[in-house]
């Protein structure tokens, strides 16, 4: 059985998530970390992991809402790290993709939000687009460890952030026909890999274009399984092993 270690299991994106979630344990995906971004969807999955016995959560403020976030925000996370069931502090990091100007501000809130993982001694979930030198740079500043959520870079970047004591999440981009990701990854030793779909969203091929959802890291470890010549029973006990390793469950 396998761990979706990164999906977004919101009710604007399913209605039926009870069905949603048997669909998924029938295709062998029998854990998930669901992961917040802003102050609606960190109480959601507060809720959300409340209810499902075999559902954690993670906690955060996604680089995306920079501009909308208050001081309240980063306290009802301190607040709520206690929790047995939120496992990490995430989603976070920079993301310049669409701009650059507020790049202080990014790095502003990424480095509080490190400094409370630092201080409570809590993993991180890295989100970094196109800010591979600034999100190094700033992680080295902080004696953190977690995941690098939807690597897509190079090869070396993996290794300085294996370095520094992450773990590299690998999702249906790999699958892409244009991914050149496969190569890296197949470089990447197993104990430095965890699996995630990032759902709604990157649905493998040969589905993309349709929603994503947590079933779908079936398709990812059969990949990556033959991309790595092993079984998917070992695939399955050696992220499992990663993420128990990383998050204490």
């Amino acid at each position: 059985m396998f761990t979706d270690s990164h999906c977004h299991l919101y009710d604007e994106y399913y209605d039926n998530l009870d069905n949603i979630l048997k669909i998924s344990e029938d295709n062998k995906v029998n854990r998930f970390i669901n992961n917040g971004c802003d102050s609606k969807t960190n109480k959601e999955v507060l809720d959300k992991v409340s209810k499902y016995k075999n559902m954690y959560g993670t906690i955060g403020i996604h680089p995306e809402y920079v501009d909308n976030y208050t001081d309240e925000d980063i306290l009802f996370i301190k607040s709520n790290l206690n929790n047995k069931k939120i496992i990490a502090i995430g989603e976070i990091g920079l993301d310049y993709h669409y701009t650059k100007e507020n790049k202080d501000k990014q790095i502003e809130l990424f480095e509080s939000q490190l400094k409370l993982a630092e201080a409570s001694n809590m993993p991180v979930i890295i989100h970094s687009r196109e800010a591979t030198l600034d999100t190094i740079n700033t992680l080295k500043k902080y004696n953190v460890r977690g995941v690098i959520h939807s690597f897509s870079g190079s090869l070396e970047t993996a290794k300085q952030y294996m370095k520094m004591g992450f773990l590299i999440g690998v999702n249906g981009v790999i699958t892409f026909k244009n991914a050149n990701l496969k190569d890296v990854i197949k470089e990447i030793p197993l104990e430095h890999l965890v699996l995630e779909t990032d759902s709604p969203y990157l649905t493998p091929e040969p589905f993309r274009g349709k929603q994503n959802y947590p079933g779908h890291i079936l398709d990812i470890a059969k990949y990556v399984s033959e991309l790595k010549d092993i079984s998917l029973e070992e695939l399955s006990n050696i992220t499992n092993k990663n993420l128990n390793k990383l998050f204490n469950i």
